[in-house]
């Protein structure tokens, strides 16, 4: 568990300097669960990539959920 201010130096609160983070198996799950929770009303916080200043193997994506909790899937290539 990784505990932060928000990066946006709004306080904390739902949504905001907290965020629940999901392991996937590989890139491709990464992308899917991106593309499905766009699809499913979730709106873009980040899209699939690396991130490189966590590591040149952090491959992620962030999106946020129609009550607008910030979600995390990343897998280590």
């Amino acid at each position: 568990m990784y505990i932060y201010s928000p990066f946006d130096g709004e306080p904390a609160s739902v949504g905001n300097g907290s965020h629940l983070a999901f392991q996937a198996r590989s890139a491709a799950e990464v992308d899917r669960f991106y593309a499905l929770a766009l699809e499913h009303g979730g709106s873009d916080e980040g899209a699939p990539g690396i991130r490189a200043h966590y590591s040149e193997n952090y491959y992620a994506a962030y999106v946020r959920d129609p009550d607008g909790n910030k979600l995390q899937v990343v897998c280590y290539l």
